[in-house]
């Protein structure tokens, strides 16, 4: 009896390390290509950060450009359902969704992207974490200094705006661009080359480094590059849900690898990796013969400041009817920002 004791003891010690050792694969979804730096460094390097911390328990298979199904606003329900177990999306494609998260979109809030991804991730600890609730956030960072393509007229002042229809990502940007004067066109990135193309936009608002990959050296002419010795002029702000029954299921030392390779400076890794890429994105329009990069100076990028001052007006009123105090939150961001740049 106590030999049969022992190895029924026995057995299950085996079948229990057995479990413990599995291995544990993770659904990640995203909407750009599998050669996208968004593909192949920021969710690449963080699937091989959290296979090596586990020693291989845990694992990634990627699926981009929306192999799982579905449309890029559906993303953060993916992962909030349990479709995807990790997603990269754009808060705002969920417009309203994460009206407090949003606050780093404003005109002239960003620095640069790493500390403005630091910034986010403090703020939504101290603001905005029941906007979260239903997910295990991972994290939450923005891209580099926005510019503004356009096909065949060039912007380099506030009166260029006037009629030119152009692709925002987020409801602040649209309506920034609607005060400066242009007819906003709310679309996900990846439509904007087909958009071009068929004249439903004469122009887009989107970083270097992601412009190469969407032709729009092949499909526009013109750039207006705001003087980068200002804040820029705006920015997107980027999410990494996980799916919280995902996360609850993992055992605690699984839980710990997630959470070592989660939070500010991942944040921190995601926003500095994608604008460090606009070196090379910005690279391909010097190089496309014939095409004009005009550099907006600061005495016309006040004009354009004063231009849509009402946005933060529209913003703090926005949430103080949601019952935050939106200046204090404004004043938040901004020390925050202040803090982590260098």
């Amino acid at each position: 009896m106590r030999l049969k004791l022992a190895a029924i003891a026995a057995g299950l010690a085996i079948a229990g390390a057995s479990v413990q050792a599995q291995t544990i694969t993770l659904k990640v979804h995203h909407f750009l290509g599998p050669q996208t730096i968004q593909h192949t460094k920021m969710l690449g390097d963080w699937c091989a950060n959290i296979e090596r911390d586990s020693n291989k328990r845990l694992n990634c298979q990627i699926f981009p450009a929306m192999q799982l199904g579905g449309a890029p606003p559906q993303l953060f329900d993916q992962a909030k359902d349990g479709v995807a177990d990790v997603v990269w999306t754009v808060a705002g494609y969920s417009a309203g969704r994460f009206p407090r998260s949003e606050i780093f979109e404003l005109p002239f809030m960003m620095t640069n992207a790493a500390a403005t991804s630091r910034a986010a991730w403090d703020f939504v600890q101290k603001h905005a974490q029941d906007e979260f609730k239903d997910v295990k956030l991972l994290a939450i960072h923005v891209h580099g200094p926005g510019n503004i393509f356009t096909k065949d007229k060039p912007i380099t002042s506030l009166n260029d705006f006037k009629g030119m229809k152009l692709r925002a990502p987020t409801r602040l940007t649209n309506r920034m661009l609607g005060l400066l004067g242009a007819s906003p066109v709310g679309m996900p990135v990846p439509q904007v080359p087909e958009a071009l193309s068929k004249g439903v936009i004469d122009g887009a608002v989107i970083p270097y480094e992601v412009a190469p990959g969407l032709r729009v050296h092949e499909l526009t002419k013109f750039v207006a590059e705001p003087d980068r010795s200002v804040e820029a002029l705006y920015t997107t702000v980027f999410l990494v849900p996980m799916n919280k029954a995902k996360y609850d299921s993992l055992p605690a030392d699984l839980k710990a690898v997630v959470d070592k390779n989660s939070g500010r400076e991942f944040s921190a890794f995601l926003g500095a990796t994608q604008e460090g890429n606009d070196v090379p994105g910005r690279e391909a329009f010097v190089k496309t013969a014939g095409y004009t990069i005009n550099q907006i100076p600061r005495a016309e990028l006040d004009r354009w400041r004063k231009a849509i001052e009402p946005l933060y007006a529209e913003f703090t009123a926005d949430m103080d009817k949601r019952g935050f105090d939106g200046k204090a939150l404004v004043s938040s961001a901004r020390e925050l920002v202040k803090q982590y740049t260098k």
